[in-house]
């Protein structure tokens, strides 16, 4: 499976459950880093706002 999004697209977390929090949900972040598939094949992904940075599967964020 092939990344579905780009370096420098800007993203959402996707809401997971229901205790995700707020700022999770409403947040903007921009791809920094295409990281290669785990071992069930879904793409990774490295994402930053601000000075928060953090390790996303594709299937957790959506298009901002």
């Amino acid at each position: 499976m092939s990344h579905k999004f780009k370096i420098g697209q800007r993203v959402r977390r996707a809401q997971i459950g229901y205790t995700a929090p707020k700022t999770d949900i409403t947040d903007v972040f921009e791809i920094i880093r295409l990281v290669p598939e785990d071992q069930t094949g879904e793409p990774f992904y490295r994402i930053k706002s601000g000075s928060s940075e953090r390790a996303v599967r594709e299937g957790e964020i959506t298009e901002a």
